[in-house]
């Protein structure tokens, strides 16, 4: 009886978790490779499928910038220039994104990775036709992906194949993310609700990306929903952007804290591998940082960071460095998302100088956001975020 008793207690927990997931039909999954075979990298890719005259899975960049989804051309698919009627650059569609935004292009390499428009632009920008895609994204009960496809046909273009010379290898587009009309969270439609859950593995194992409300679990805690961990906060907009930006009041390091102006704007990306800074947020962080780690042994400073560490006789370890947003909630940055190993012997803080002129006060990297649950809600405008996985016992890793 004491058996049975204990057997129950095990499996009743995960009986009433699948009860729950095969209740929940209104999620759509799709894995996240970390890649780190290009320029700038570490980059991060999807595969939906694509229906033409047959199903293609093609392996494209997560981008939370981007107005609208571009790829190579799909097997048994006209090139663009063969494509009956292309939208003109006078059209309200061309018009509504020239107007909004500026777009820095992943497929230029640095340093002429200059703001451009994603039509006209001078790096052989693709063409958007008037044609859609049809993409098709697996639903998630919960617990394991099921065979039903959701189908969606959000507006993109098809780019020459040599656009994609600088990604990493195999990789033949990008998948927008933003808040454009033309970007694929706005083709999301019932059952499925308008909300972007990421989640980036910082090793080997896939991340996830989500479209829906949960509930969400992950391989390390398979029985806690992640929603659990969130603190909510507004999302901002941006008359220049279609990217996702959120108030940051301070930056607090041990007790001493840099107030922030009111100007000061915080975006976040997925195509830059550290978090950016303008100078004097920059300058103070990395002075606070050194004032508390004086007795860590220092070591040459490797590009692009500012200050590192000689680790040959055991890992650094700083203060949590606070980012204290403007509802009064605090997105918590540790060791594991601010020092960056680069060698056996050498670990640096992993956050970079953006110069006086910076765009933005801060551009929050995808090294600050590894082993972070983010959770953009398109119906409320918030932002839902975990701050650190690893806190609490817990990551990314997410097995299919």
């Amino acid at each position: 009886m004491r058996f049975l008793i204990k057997l129950l207690a095990t499996i009743l927990p995960f009986i009433l978790l699948q009860h729950e997931a095969l209740a929940t039909s209104s999620l759509l999954v799709l894995p996240v490779t970390k890649r780190t075979d290009a320029a700038k990298s570490p980059l991060y890719s999807v595969q939906p499928y694509f229906e033409n005259s047959q199903y293609t899975q093609q392996d494209l960049l997560i981008d939370l910038d981007a107005p609208f989804t571009w790829h190579s051309g799909l097997p048994n698919q006209e090139s663009c220039q063969a494509c009956p009627v292309l939208v003109r650059c006078d059209s309200n569609q061309c018009t509504d994104i020239q107007n909004t935004f500026a777009y820095n292009n992943p497929s230029c390499p640095p340093p002429t990775n200059d703001s451009i428009h994603p039509v006209t632009g001078a790096c052989d920008t693709p063409v958007l036709p008037t044609f859609d895609d049809k993409i098709k994204i697996p639903f998630y009960n919960g617990l394991v992906t099921t065979s039903d496809l959701y189908t969606t046909h959000p507006t993109a273009a098809v780019s020459p194949p040599d656009l994609f010379n600088t990604f990493p290898q195999g990789v033949l587009g990008v998948l927008a993310l933003s808040t454009s009309n033309y970007a694929l969270p706005a083709y999301i439609n019932d059952p499925v609700e308008k909300i972007v859950a990421l989640c980036l593995s910082s090793n080997s194992d896939n991340g996830v990306l989500l479209f829906g409300n949960g509930p969400y679990y992950l391989t390390p805690q398979p029985t806690v929903d992640v929603r659990s961990y969130l603190s909510y906060t507004a999302l901002l907009k941006h008359p220049k952007s279609f990217g996702y930006f959120i108030g940051v009041n301070s930056v607090v390091i041990k007790k001493r804290s840099l107030n922030l102006t009111a100007t000061t704007t915080t975006k976040i990306s997925t195509l830059d591998p550290y978090t950016v800074m303008g100078s004097d947020v920059y300058s103070w962080v990395v002075r606070r940082v050194i004032s508390v780690t004086k007795r860590v042994p220092r070591a040459n400073v490797v590009a692009p960071f500012g200050v590192c560490y000689n680790i040959s006789t055991g890992p650094v370890k700083i203060p949590n460095i606070d980012l204290v947003l403007q509802d009064g909630k605090t997105w918590t940055i540790s060791t594991a998302n601010s020092i960056k190993q680069v060698d056996n012997n050498v670990a640096c803080l992993a956050f970079v100088d953006g110069g006086a002129t910076s765009e933005h006060g801060i551009l929050i990297g995808t090294y600050q956001i590894e082993d972070n649950f983010l959770m953009f809600n398109w119906k409320n405008s918030t932002l839902g975020f975990s701050s650190s996985l690893t806190l609490k016992k817990s990551s990314c890793s997410f097995h299919f």
